[in-house]
């Protein structure tokens, strides 16, 4: 894929978009938990092994007893006491031979290790998405911010410019007033930005744990490229393919899949290789005061076939069959999904590209519009409130343009994300374009 942005590389910032990426990392309880469940997941794979590997038990005991015996007959039978001592263990070894359930379960925790592979690589997408766009979310509360306080001093100007021609008799009361309204709706518009600020550095911090005095703004010559390759379907093909949701889904299937002849195979006989070896020593009996040692080895198959178990095993095929057939349209729905984003996202960088040239020469026109009706302000063809309007306006535009930079470049990496292509090299790619 091509570079996102054409700009020069500016000396990093401990505050720019790579270093919030990486406290992120090592803050966010979201990305953090992900990591974890890909640990776990990891884990299923020898648990699977185990199952088709040999398995060996040792089992000791210990018992100690106490007999007393009184006969009705002394004479023929004389009474006796006795304390008779067990001990023993024994040491079993069973390999499966023929155990398709299990074969079948082990090839289950491969496909489970890449469906949490494929998981813990959408939530790193996920992170990368979540941090550029809270950044970008706080640069563009900063901007509207100081947009509405640059506002607020032109309007003020103009304010006192509105008293003195009053006063000299060359404009009526009327443009002091228009002046003095749109000075007090700034006003409130100014306390509005910055609690919208405050809210989107609090945002920031839940992300990174860290409160930052200020983060790197975008350089005012950055220019904005389109997605590579320039042909929506190819990206379409590509998320189609590989994005995250999609091999999620597809390792889901195959498990469901395997779980269904799994269900099957639980009618078929198993075979297993049993060996065993043990000792009990025995210091006295119930019946004579004479111990013995008894040792014992045997080796051995054992078969186990399944004939009836109340018509369970029918039903827990049935309903595996079911749940195959049920994961098979979920992929296909992912598939679906994901071609419908991407084809969303690319057309939202395309057009966003575009929003943002039509801006950068709307606010061109919005600058000579102002100078004009300053110009005429000064000379009697317009009116105050004119002027006011073209400030106005070219602030909006100056926002406008601003916050169409910072979409373009999320959904940019939105489209990544779609195609299952987003990684830390963006971020560095993003970041270069910082000042």
């Amino acid at each position: 894929m091509a570079a996102l942005l054409f700009a020069l590389a500016a000396p990093a910032s401990a505050e720019d978009l790579l270093q919030v990426y990486r406290d992120a990392q090592q803050y966010d309880a979201v990305y953090s938990a992900a990591r974890n469940n890909l640990i776990a997941a990891r884990e299923r794979l020898p648990q699977g092994r185990a199952l088709i590997l040999p398995s060996i038990n040792l089992t000791g005991n210990y018992t100690k007893q106490r007999t007393e015996s009184e006969s009705e007959e002394p004479d023929v039978v004389p009474d006796f006491q006795r304390r008779p001592r067990s001990y023993g263990y024994q040491l079993t070894l069973t390999q499966p031979i023929y155990r398709q359930q299990n074969w079948l379960q082990y090839d289950q925790a491969e496909f489970a290790v890449r469906q949490g592979e494929a998981v813990f690589g959408q939530a790193s997408q996920e992170l990368i998405l979540r941090v550029a766009q809270t950044y970008f979310d706080v640069l563009a509360a900063q901007d509207t911010l100081e947009l509405v306080r640059a506002e607020k001093a032109a309007t003020l100007e103009q304010l006192a410019q509105a008293k003195r021609n009053f006063e000299v008799g060359t404009a009526t009361i009327t443009d002091t007033h228009e002046a003095q309204a749109r000075a007090d709706l700034i006003v409130a518009r100014e306390i509005a930005a910055q609690n919208d600020l405050d809210n989107r550095r609090r945002a920031l911090q839940l992300l990174t744990g860290k409160e930052y005095a200020s983060l790197d703004p975008l350089r005012p010559d950055v220019r904005l490229t389109p997605p590579n390759p320039a042909d929506m379907q190819a990206w379409v093909e590509l998320a189609e393919r590989q994005s995250y949701e999609v091999q999620i889904q597809e390792a889901a299937e195959r498990i469901a899949a395997l779980e269904a002849r799994r269900a099957s195979a639980a009618h078929l006989p198993t075979l297993d290789l049993v060996a065993s070896h043990g000792q009990t020593n025995q210091t006295a009996t119930l019946t004579s005061p004479i111990g013995n040692e008894l040792t014992v080895s045997s080796i051995g198959l054992q078969l186990a076939v399944p004939l009836y178990q109340g018509g369970g095993l029918s039903a827990r095929e049935r309903e595996a069959a079911a749940l195959s057939l049920s994961a098979r349209d979920q992929l296909a729905n992912a598939r679906r999904t994901s071609a419908l984003a991407t084809r969303q996202n690319y057309l939202a960088v395309i057009n966003g590209i575009a929003q943002v040239n039509a801006l950068e020469q709307a606010l061109v026109s919005s600058r000579s519009a102002l100078e004009s009706n300053k110009l005429g302000y000064e000379v009697g063809v317009r009116i105050n409130i004119d002027v006011l309007n073209a400030q106005q306006q070219l602030y909006a535009t100056q926002r406008d343009l601003a916050l169409a930079r910072y979409q373009t470049i999320t959904n940019h990496l939105r489209l990544k994300a779609a195609a299952g292509t987003l990684g830390p090299e963006d971020v560095e790619e993003v970041n270069r374009a910082l000042q």
